[in-house]
């Protein structure tokens, strides 16, 4: 395992590994995987339930005193008072995941007084573990990991989520997305955005973004590209953006580039950045 080790990740590595073999063994016959609709286009199943309720058991009998922030559950285990939160989600990708597509995870971090201070994102289908304590650097197994060196938006592969909900402004995505189609060496939608951030540490893309995230899917993830020499924030380059629905990552040079090409198009950006549009 990674030198990083901190009794808190090592309860978190073990919810994930949890959570995982759930997911994988699920995987075997997703045929009979019962999925209900939370919305359009937004999936929930049976798999995601039992994976939480795995994560959520094995992180309370380690720390009861902690509160608890998970997608299908919201705040209701744990304590509510608490300035340790661990924030779950325990399958990003479901929508890969009922159609058999490989690439999901489960994400788990725990936030100290709204910081985010250990992360954990799990791949099941490749098994592989990415880790990050505050301060102590991001792993992969047990390689330290660092965000890639590419200092050109052209030679950048960049990865981004479609929107898929109804109210979404698919047009003001779809100017978004040419921008950067046109700037980069490529743009991909893996599907899920835990794993994409994971992606953007591991230095395997150079950059990230996307609208109407949850915190759930991108607190472990921004603990990782973080502690791997990476940038993450909104559109416009705040790194309070948590709860913003706004996030964009890469490495620093390729950050700064989508920034300057995204920034006008966030919520955020004022009225005289707006104004180039």
């Amino acid at each position: 395992m990674s030198p990083n080790l901190h009794p808190m990740i090592n309860v978190a590595v073990k919810a994930a590994r949890a959570a995982g073999s759930i997911i994988n063994r699920a995987a075997l016959d997703i045929e009979s995987v019962r999925v209900s609709q939370k919305k359009a286009n937004d999936f929930v199943t049976e798999v995601d339930h039992a994976a939480e309720a795995a994560i959520i058991e094995t992180l309370l009998t380690a720390y009861p005193g902690h509160g608890i922030w998970a997608e299908e559950t919201g705040r209701e285990h744990g304590a509510k008072d608490s300035e340790f939160v661990w924030i779950i989600d325990p399958l990003d990708g479901t929508t890969n995941f009922i159609h058999g597509f490989p690439v999901y995870c489960v994400s788990i971090a725990l936030a100290a007084k709204g910081k985010v201070e250990q992360a954990v994102v799990y791949d099941p289908t490749r098994n592989d573990l990415f880790t990050a304590t505050k301060g102590r650097g991001a792993y992969l197994n047990d390689r330290r990991l660092r965000v890639s060196k590419r200092t050109e938006l052209k030679q950048a592969l960049v990865s981004t989520g479609f929107p898929y909900r109804v109210d979404d402004n698919i047009n003001h995505y779809l100017t978004l997305m040419g921008e950067v189609m046109q700037r980069s060496a490529g743009l991909r939608r893996p599907g899920a955005a835990a794993l994409d951030l994971a992606y953007v540490a591991a230095g395997y893309t150079d950059g990230f973004f996307e609208l109407g995230l949850q915190p759930w899917d991108v607190a472990a993830g921004s603990l990782l590209v973080t502690e791997a020499g990476g940038l993450i924030g909104n559109f416009t380059g705040d790194a309070d953006f948590l709860e913003q629905g706004e996030c964009l990552a890469g490495n620093p040079r390729v950050y700064g580039q989508l920034v300057s090409i995204l920034g006008k198009y966030s919520k955020f950006a004022s009225a005289a950045e707006k104004s180039t549009l």
